[in-house]
């Protein structure tokens, strides 16, 4: 008992840390990402001086606090730039506060519209995206693939729960870490994403975890296979993803539905809630997924992926390499400065 206490009590010592140690980071980032927001004010303000009054401010700031960084001309620039975006917003003052700075210039720079810098601000905040992923994302226009998908949520979640699903899932999915000759069977296909099952967690979202291929259940005195089973961690519920290599067809949702009803009736506990469907298609005709979806009770979305087009090897040796490429590009910078 005494060793159990013990260990208890460290862990609660641990628990509190690490909540400290967030809460201290989001608190740290917000502290700088106001000052940023009052010295672009500043730096607005004060632009009568001229277009060589940035570079004077970046200056004299450098030498005020040479162990700083953050006060180059090109970030002073992006100060003066994130106040004139929000100085009359103050819901969106609140939100680009919880996101990192080099993540806010992503966002002023490659999203215009404030309502689709919401969503990937909920995104960073939801997935822990990096700079990196959120260029990724928004190339990948993640804003109109979230939540697109044909499905029949509303028909079969309760309503509290409906929107927090459809939310979670896409239309279409992203795998172009994915290289498939022409013609893939679905089982090349699940061989290539079990191969990159880390790229395909990230691009489901956070909280997908993977729990097997191939899961065997046994109905009756027959046995059925999923082809990926996933438990999501945050909608604390099972999800079944079967892969088509095709298009859809009707059938297809009776079979998907089959295998959600099963695991809700073999593997969900208690404290789980109900098993949704993902049907993962080449591509799909809406209307006839929305008909074959009004006759089934179960909830299930159906969403369309893309995957990186196969270069034939013969064509791909054609092609220029990396050194090619730079070995013309630096002839052409010495031809240009010849002239």
């Amino acid at each position: 008992m005494l060793n159990k206490d013990f260990k208890d009590i460290i862990s609660n010592i641990k628990d509190e840390i690490k909540t400290t140690q967030y809460k201290v980071a989001v608190q740290s980032n917000i502290s700088l990402i106001s000052m940023y927001f009052r010295l672009g004010k500043i730096l607005n303000d004060n632009y009568k001086y001229g277009n060589r009054f940035i570079d004077e401010v970046s200056k004299d700031l450098k030498i005020e606090f040479p162990n700083s960084t953050g006060f180059s001309v090109r970030n002073l620039k992006y100060m003066k730039k994130f106040y004139l975006e929000y100085k009359d917003d103050e819901l969106m003052q609140q939100l680009v506060a919880q996101v990192p700075w080099g993540h806010n210039i992503v966002l002023m720079e490659k999203i215009k519209e404030k309502e689709e810098r919401k969503v990937y601000i909920e995104g960073i905040l939801k997935n822990g995206w990096g700079r990196n992923m959120l260029s990724i994302q928004i190339d990948n226009g993640y804003h109109l693939r979230i939540g697109a998908s044909n499905n029949n949520f509303e028909n079969t979640l309760p309503a509290i729960d409906s929107d927090l699903v459809k939310y979670t899932i896409k239309d279409p999915y992203i795998f172009d870490f994915l290289t498939l000759e022409n013609d893939y069977k679905e089982k090349e296909l699940e061989v290539a994403m079990l191969n990159k099952i880390k790229d395909v967690l990230i691009e489901l979202g956070k909280g997908f975890s993977f729990v097997g291929n191939q899961y065997k259940l046994s109905v009756g005195e027959q046995e059925f296979f999923i082809d990926l089973l996933f438990y999501h961690l945050e909608l604390r519920r099972y999800i079944v993803v079967e892969l088509k290599a095709n298009g859809f067809k009707p059938e297809y949702a009776g079979q998907i539905g089959f295998y959600v009803t099963a695991v809700d009736e073999q593997l969900k506990k208690e404290y789980d809630n109900p098993t949704i469907g993902l049907l993962l298609c080449q591509d799909k005709d809406r209307l006839t997924v929305d008909y074959s979806l009004k006759s089934i009770n179960v909830p299930i979305g159906v969403s369309s992926f893309e995957i990186e087009k196969y270069i034939p090897k013969d064509i791909l040796d054609k092609l220029p390499t990396e050194e090619d490429i730079n070995l013309h590009l630096e002839i052409e910078e010495r031809g240009e400065k010849n002239e």
